[in-house]
């Protein structure tokens, strides 16, 4: 079997935007959709979503168009040799670029061997608790309104992205805390590594009094010093973004030297299930779990689903709310069921079917 075809298509849907602090313009997110055919007519397809200000990101496709020479004519079985083949030897490739070929890879794999994907990378369970990440809402109350809904959705957690403001955080969380007193709901906050050292230290011990779950991205990834002092100080566990440090010999050195209280990464960023398993693998082997973030298309998310399906250590599946525009064209979607768990169909691969009509709709870039 050879990899005969590789064909990328960039999506830039009609959809509702949303941001995640005060600060920042709506999000345009965009869709780089790999698609990987063998000369026997297996396909597999991964995706990686990309946010930009002002316009459709289709830089993570130009870097994908350097790649494809790499694979037409390989075995697609022969994963951890192409991962490697595909890595940059000079400056920094575009995150998702190595990480939706990498997800195609093992889509492929897993319908070759008439899989779900998650019981070839290992099959550790079914469903997962999902929690609801927010973006920004306008007002405290319709965050309130909002919760509320989701609870009686069957969520039994929510994480809220918020103003990145620390006066209007604080009354955010203090007013989620109010109006929900009991403790039976999760709560996260994450203000996108916007706090300085200072700030941080004063949400945390907030955010602590008030029972949250864990307190996301206070400070920059890189501020190893920043996070030990603000672990040192609260029993709230601190988690980074998972954006930035992604490599696995820097992220062995920033989980040993007591950074955070678990790891962080995305499989559609951080260079794909190949890289992302063995992430997991490090953090199971310090003891820590490994959160795995899903926010963006469906098949983005279902990627990072998969790896929580088939490893034991991930607490919750990153449900981004509101659906509707993570969603964009797919037949099959990603939802809680009423007690707020999540899994995937038990088909092959992804085992996610596509509206492939409609990503031809609102296809921007096209290659080759």
């Amino acid at each position: 079997m050879k990899i005969d075809d590789v064909r990328v298509r960039v999506i830039g849907p009609d959809v509702t935007r949303y941001h995640w602090k005060e600060a920042m313009p709506d999000q345009f997110m965009t869709g780089t959709l790999v698609t990987i055919t063998t000369d026997d007519g297996i396909e597999g397809t991964g995706l990686a979503s990309t946010y930009t200000s002002f316009d459709f990101d289709r830089s993570c496709a130009e870097s994908i168009r350097q790649l494809i020479p790499l694979l037409r004519g390989q075995d697609p079985l022969d994963r951890e040799g192409l991962w490697r083949a595909i890595q940059s030897e000079t400056l920094p490739t575009i995150p998702g670029a190595p990480s939706a070929v990498d997800v195609a890879l093992w889509d492929l794999a897993a319908k070759a061997a008439g899989l779900p994907l998650y019981r070839l990378l290992g099959g550790y369970r079914a469903r997962i608790p999902a929690y609801a990440s927010t973006p920004t809402f306008p007002t405290v109350e319709e965050y309130l309104d909002r919760t509320e809904q989701l609870i009686a959705q069957g969520f039994q957690a929510v994480k809220f992205h918020a103003y990145a403001v620390l006066d209007h955080d604080i009354a955010l969380v203090e007013a989620v805390r109010r109006r929900f007193p009991t403790r039976d709901v999760a709560f996260m906050f994450d203000p996108e590594n916007h706090y300085t050292r200072r700030e941080g230290l004063r949400m945390a011990r907030v955010l602590d009094d008030l029972g949250f779950t864990w307190f996301e991205a206070p400070l920059n990834d890189f501020d190893l010093t920043g996070y030990r002092a603000l672990r040192d100080a609260v029993d709230i566990p601190i988690l980074p973004a998972g954006n930035w440090v992604t490599d696995l010999k820097a992220l062995r050195e920033y989980l040993t030297a007591g950074a955070w209280d678990a790891a962080r990464v995305d499989a559609a960023t951080c260079g794909g299930i190949t890289q992302a398993r063995k992430i997991m693998a490090l953090a199971e082997a310090l003891g820590m779990t490994c959160e795995l973030q899903s926010w963006g298309y469906t098949l983005h998310q279902a990627a990072n689903l998969h790896l929580m399906l088939a490893l034991p250590n991930c607490t919750y599946f990153e449900q981004p709310v509101p659906y509707d525009s993570f969603e964009y064209g797919m037949i099959d979607v990603i939802r809680p069921d009423a007690n707020g768990h999540v899994g995937v169909p038990d088909a092959p691969g992804l085992g996610l079917r596509i509206d492939w009509e409609a990503m031809r709709a609102a296809t921007i870039l096209e290659l080759p």
